[in-house]
């Protein structure tokens, strides 16, 4: 018994750490892509102004992508192109999203 109560303790604690969220369904958010695509998906595409790289996702983590979003989405991170696209987005969506980058292949 002394044993599982650490383990149990650490447990608590990584949830609570770890706030839980909406599991993600990578096929209703390769459909719900396709306008992320036009973007993230271009080789080497710039915006033209004001210039910047803008990142790939595919292949990107998860967690970051779902907290991204949501910080698009709550002004958090500012970027009038994805607050626009965030504030589209269920917390349902956004999970279907992440799960469908974070399971494509790195280009």
């Amino acid at each position: 018994m002394r044993r599982l109560l650490p383990a149990l303790t650490g447990a608590a604690l990584a949830l609570a750490l770890n706030p839980a969220h909406a599991a993600g369904n990578a096929e209703n958010g390769a459909k719900l892509a396709f306008t992320c695509s036009g973007c993230h998906g271009i080789e080497e595409y710039r915006n033209a102004y004001p210039s910047y790289h803008v990142p790939k996702i595919a292949g990107q983590n998860e967690g970051y992508l779902l907290n991204s979003l949501k910080a698009y989405r709550n002004g958090d991170r500012q970027h009038p192109t994805m607050r626009a696209q965030a504030t589209s987005f269920s917390e349902q969506d956004i999970a279907d999203l992440a799960a469908y980058f974070a399971a494509q292949p790195v280009n």
